[in-house]
């Protein structure tokens, strides 16, 4: 297993990171203009619409046999993939890099940046007609679950990756460390068994969360392998397209997610660099060194000496079209036991 070093992904990281893209809230307007200094080393395709009628777009690089397809914004309001794709594709189009090359030279890269441009417009979870994209596999009601899968079938990768956010309530097991980065393998059926698939995603899960354990250790976690038999990994998964799960969530104090970018794009090009340069992807029992996420955090406590502690989490909303994140109060009961990211005590 190769594992890059340090200093060459941060220095890459720290020439290349996409300054015009900063925050949470990124739409198809926020892209489109970047698109330029892309055209000459990237295909890029206009290769379906949205619901409203929102381009949905598609970068392609790379020359090797080995196919990785990767999308980010299948739900709207979490763009802390598509900013690490960005970083990356700065990688592609300006860097000299034998780490670079070598990875185009074994891998023919297809990423889709926004798949869900207008939950991405109104800072949703969902599509314009309210359904979760991450549930639709199956049924593919939405424009956008029928073109991801088309698009899978049609490219036909050996590696996919799903881009995602988590929300600020994971810890990881047995810490009091945010989840700033967990994986998953998922599962293909109830029982959760080891198939082939599942052992070669989680080969390259564990090249991932090895090169984060030398940057952020006891930081990573592991998502729930639980079964849902309508989402977007299981069922690719299940069809025998290894899906890796990357959830993008909090690091201390960084509400706007750029240190969590920051180690979502190291996790991204290990990965694809670990496909780039193994044959067989058989070792996996590290997968399960990575601990489970669980539930200890709220954004705010307020303790108090005489009565109930009161726990609060933000809600981000757009509003005259801002994003802005309001505090709501939590159920009684969901305080107990929990630890604020900030905690305020009053006597």
């Amino acid at each position: 297993m190769k594992i890059v070093s340090v200093e060459t992904l941060k220095a890459l990281y720290k020439n290349q990171k996409e300054e015009a893209l900063l925050g949470k809230w990124i739409t198809l307007e926020h892209i489109l203009p970047l698109f330029n200094k892309h055209k000459e080393s990237f295909t890029i395709k206009e290769i379906g619409n949205s619901e409203e009628d929102r381009a949905i777009y598609s970068f392609k690089i790379g020359t090797g046999k080995k196919k990785i397809l990767l999308w980010s914004q299948m739900h709207g309001n979490e763009s802390t993939g598509t900013r690490a794709l960005f970083d990356l594709f700065n990688c592609f189009s300006n860097e000299e890099s034998t780490l670079l090359d070598e990875i185009l030279k074994e891998c023919t890269l297809l990423f889709i940046p926004i798949l869900n441009p207008d939950g991405a417009q109104n800072y949703t979870r969902v599509n314009a007609n309210n359904i979760d994209l991450n549930r639709d596999a199956v049924n593919r009601v939405a424009k956008e679950s029928v073109l991801l899968r088309h698009t899978l079938e049609e490219f036909n990768p050996s590696f996919s990756f799903n881009l995602h956010d988590q929300r600020t309530i994971f810890n990881v097991e047995g810490t009091q460390n945010t989840a700033t980065i967990s994986f998953l393998a998922p599962s293909e059926e109830e029982t959760r068994s080891l198939t082939k698939g599942r052992i070669e995603t989680m080969n390259v899960i564990v090249a991932m969360n090895s090169i984060l354990q030398k940057m952020i250790p006891n930081f990573v976690g592991r998502y729930t392998d639980e079964f849902y038999p309508t989402a977007t990994g299981d069922n690719f998964q299940k069809l025998g397209y290894n899906t890796i799960l990357i959830e993008s969530g909090h690091y201390p104090e960084d509400y706007q997610r750029e240190k969590t970018r920051e180690f979502t794009f190291y996790s991204i090009l290990q990965g694809l660099y670990h496909i780039a340069t193994t044959d067989t992807f058989i070792d996996y029992e590290g997968y399960f060194n990575i601990p489970n996420n669980d539930k200890k955090f709220l954004d705010i406590i307020h303790r108090y000496k005489n009565k109930s502690d009161e726990g609060y989490q933000y809600v981000d909303q757009i509003v005259d079209n801002q994003l802005v994140s309001k505090l709501e109060k939590v159920p009684k009961d969901d305080v107990f036991g929990k630890t604020g990211h900030y905690e305020i005590v009053f006597e």
